[in-house]
């Protein structure tokens, strides 16, 4: 009976802590890192704020959680869509245009996650979050090297340039801001990924069918953009 008791409380705790994580992600998602408070985050998790303060002691505890969990969903989106691609280069391709699809679809979360200034210190947790993506990018170029798909190359800065090409073209200052269209948004997407593909040495990536249909999002949040 205490057993019972006991699990009873750690699934209740865990799954308070999912919902404040929850909301600071939605809270992100709609307004920037920097709209990332305890009060308005507490108030979307349907909390006391003194109840966000008992999982993440700081403001600069919960969005570095918050940066972790999304690379943690990141990754294991990335390697779903790569080991179900039947060849090292089409688990490439898979790979890199999971990573363009998450972006696009939350571009403020991502801006926020990445770059956007906040008054807080996360650059630890940003940095580790980027380097858990572009080693799991370079995982799958190596794989395409190996398998005498890709021509020798340093695959760590291969799959460093080429994450920073996405985040840059995608998510950045000069991305593009007309993205409401999914027509559009595909487009966008699969020339993201064509780039990427080519910058590695895959010149005929369209001709082999690599660029991955990928599922986009109907529509846009309002404001996703970067302006």
């Amino acid at each position: 009976m205490v057993y019972r008791r006991t699990h009873q409380v750690m699934k209740r705790l865990a799954a308070r802590r999912s919902a404040i994580l929850a909301a600071a992600r939605d809270t992100a998602s709609d307004g920037g890192m920097v709209a990332v408070q305890i009060a308005p985050v507490a108030v979307r998790a349907n909390v006391a704020a003194g109840t966000v303060y008992r999982y993440f002691p700081s403001k600069a505890d919960l969005i570095s959680e918050l940066i972790a969990e999304v690379a943690r969903d990141e990754l294991t989106a990335i390697r779903a869509a790569a080991e179900a691609a039947p060849g090292p280069s089409s688990a490439l391709a898979a790979a890199v245009t999971t990573v363009a699809v998450h972006m696009v679809s939350h571009r403020k979360l991502a801006w926020g996650i990445l770059a956007e200034p906040i008054d807080v210190d996360v650059s630890a947790t940003r940095l580790a979050s980027r380097r858990e993506i572009a080693g799991e990018i370079e995982a799958r170029i190596i794989a395409a090297v190996r398998a005498g798909h890709l021509p020798a190359q340093d695959t760590s800065l291969a799959a460093t340039a080429l994450l920073g090409a996405l985040h840059e073209s995608l998510v950045g200052p000069l991305a593009p801001d007309n993205l409401d269209d999914p027509v559009r948004l595909r487009e966008v997407v699969q020339t993201a990924t064509l780039l990427a593909l080519r910058a590695v040495g895959v010149t005929d990536a369209r001709a082999r069918g690599l660029v991955v249909q990928a599922a986009l999002p109907a529509r846009m949040p309002a404001g996703e953009h970067m302006g």
